[in-house]
């Protein structure tokens, strides 16, 4: 892996660290190349149980690179065509990744920063931590599937707002909003997030994986077809040594040791 992205690997958890710093993590397409590389590797990886999507320094990733964009200018579509077919590709992947994704974010989040956080499954903040789109600022649509996770979550009036004032949130207001599950003050944000990712690693993750998928296509297909959906998939987690594990550990009252399989 190249130098603006780093991947860690720790027992079950698999780290993929934005690492330009200096740029406040700032998307470029070597990020974007890399991105997709590390997360396609770590998605495949059954030795990892967990992702986590961090960044280097005092944020998590201001979104894309306006030093790299001011280059396109009067040259038509075609550049940010190509710069947006790896970053929707990374998001897929991490949308589609068979075990639980966590959006380490340890400062701002922008733009497609902040799209790359929506898409993971939960998100852990520092205190400090800050929301916002951002794209307002010099003219852009948002990117990333923002449009798609974000007035999923907060409702298309909330999502306009945010893209029409250029709203920022902190830590807690996106936890109000339901867009952060964990805050820890910024002194503790590493431990915290090392702790939580353990804890979902050490987790039953073919079962988190069945209900990831379902929770995909739960708002594309009407209720029947979700049942069914429903219906197949805990059928196929009833074969893993995970439920044979648990139920045995519900029995005898003890916690249960999951091995993922």
């Amino acid at each position: 892996m190249g130098e603006v992205v780093r991947v860690e690997r720790d027992g079950g958890v698999g780290t993929i660290r934005m690492n330009r710093p200096e740029r406040l993590n700032a998307y470029n397409r070597e990020m974007g190349e890399e991105l997709l590389s590390a997360a396609s590797a770590l998605s495949s990886d059954p030795a990892v149980r967990c992702v986590v999507l961090t960044g280097s320094g005092k944020a998590f990733s201001a979104g894309g690179d306006v030093e790299m964009m001011a280059a396109f200018r009067g040259g038509g579509p075609g550049e940010f065509l190509d710069l947006a077919v790896r970053l929707h590709a990374f998001i897929v992947t991490l949308r589609r990744a068979p075990k639980p994704v966590i959006a380490g974010v340890n400062g701002v989040a922008a733009g497609a920063g902040f799209s790359m956080a929506l898409a993971c499954d939960v998100a852990a903040a520092a205190e400090s931590a800050r929301f916002t789109l951002g794209y307002q600022n010099i003219g852009l649509s948002p990117d990333g599937g923002m449009t798609f996770f974000l007035a999923r979550a907060l409702g298309t009036q909330r999502a306009m707002e945010m893209t029409l004032l250029g709203k920022v949130l902190s830590a807690r207001e996106a936890a109000a909003w339901g867009l952060v599950q964990q805050i820890f003050p910024d002194g503790e944000f590493g431990a915290g997030l090392s702790a939580f990712a353990g804890r979902l690693a050490a987790g039953p993750t073919f079962a988190y994986a069945q209900a990831k998928e379902l929770y995909n296509r739960a708002l594309s297909q009407p209720l029947e077809a979700q049942l069914e959906e429903e219906r197949q998939h805990i059928a196929r987690a009833s074969a893993s040594g995970d439920f044979r594990e648990g139920v045995a550990a519900f029995l005898a009252k003890r916690p249960a040791r999951f091995e993922g399989l």
